[in-house]
């Protein structure tokens, strides 16, 4: 079982988010929180996008906008443009977000991940 420790930090404007993205993963989807060997927590996100020009990075951050029910302009990519580990800012209200993405991971693992 994952530690329960949140893969995302709270901040004035809205959150940063720890992902680990699997491109040309066979459908859009958010998998849950995964724990790194390095004990860092992860969101894990799968896209159907090739790692290729950036458009794994456009789908992962289409991906959350529209499953956090922001704007696409709200989510931007702070850091690991070319690396499966990244990080992500949402900006909006931190508790709304924060609870949007609880709601997806518990929705994760009781769907046993499908």
């Amino acid at each position: 079982m994952v530690a329960n420790k949140e893969p995302w930090r709270y901040s004035a404007a809205g959150i940063s988010i720890a992902l680990r993205v699997t491109p040309r993963g066979g459908r859009d989807d958010i998998d849950g929180i995964e724990q790194l060997s390095d004990g860092r927590s992860v969101l894990k996100v799968r896209v159907r996008a090739i790692a290729d020009g950036g458009e794994a990075n456009k789908a992962v951050l289409l991906l959350l906008a529209k499953s956090l029910g922001v704007p696409k302009a709200s989510v931007k990519l702070l850091s690991g443009a070319t690396s499966r580990l990244k990080q992500i800012a949402v900006d909006g209200d931190p508790a709304r977000l924060g609870e949007a993405l609880r709601r997806l991971v518990s929705a994760e693992s009781k769907d046993g991940g499908n």
